[in-house]
């Protein structure tokens, strides 16, 4: 029986390929492998009958190769403030276990290192968006300026985690992630914003 769920907000990533990341033109990782960290920012959200709205999620992933061919690694961050019942919700939904788009990417997934519940910041500012995983992670975008002052935008990317909507082309001035084993602290590589829906 299927569940009945939809949450819809802002979302970002930041990741360690030159923007634009090829990855989302079905090309290799600009270093042979990429590293990325989202957040998303649930503005309504529910699942069945639980109110998932004001809820910040979080993500690592690790491809060690091409995207469409080698298995990623995935970490999983809900909101602390979240209780028991709706971090699980959280969690099904963002793990792509309800199906939806995230449900889609789940063929990709090789290793799941883990799900925590973390304090989550996320700030959307104007061109700017900015996250934090309390201990572990920070990251912050800034759109790219087009032509007449507009921000570029990718429409219609072959393979993107938000579907259907445009996404801001952006340039990440800080990606820092501590976990499970994975070090990262660069910037000035690629990054991505748009709005999301997703439902089951």
């Amino acid at each position: 029986m299927s569940t009945d769920w939809k949450v819809s907000g802002t979302y970002f990533e930041a990741c360690s390929c030159e923007a634009p990341c090829p990855c989302n033109f079905l090309g290799p990782p600009t270093e042979g492998e990429c590293k990325v960290v989202l957040a998303w920012h649930i503005d309504h959200g529910r699942y069945e009958g639980i109110d998932l709205s004001g809820l910040n999620v979080a993500m690592f992933g690790y491809a060690p190769g091409h995207m469409q061919h080698a298995k990623w690694s995935v970490a999983l961050y809900t909101d602390e403030r979240a209780s028991a019942e709706k971090a699980n919700a959280l969690a099904r939904i963002f793990s792509g276990q309800d199906g939806g788009h995230l449900g889609a990417l789940g063929p990709f997934i090789g290793t799941v290192l883990g799900v925590k519940a973390a304090a989550i910041e996320y700030a959307a500012e104007g061109r700017k968006r900015s996250m934090s995983i309390a201990g572990v992670a920070d990251a912050s975008v800034e759109a790219i300026e087009g032509q007449g002052g507009r921000v570029a935008e990718v429409h219609n990317a072959p393979f993107t985690v938000v579907p259907d909507v445009p996404l801001v082309a952006s340039r990440a001035s800080r990606m820092r992630y501590d976990d499970y084993g994975f070090k990262v602290d660069i910037s000035g590589r690629n990054g991505y914003y748009s709005p999301f829906t997703y439902q089951g």
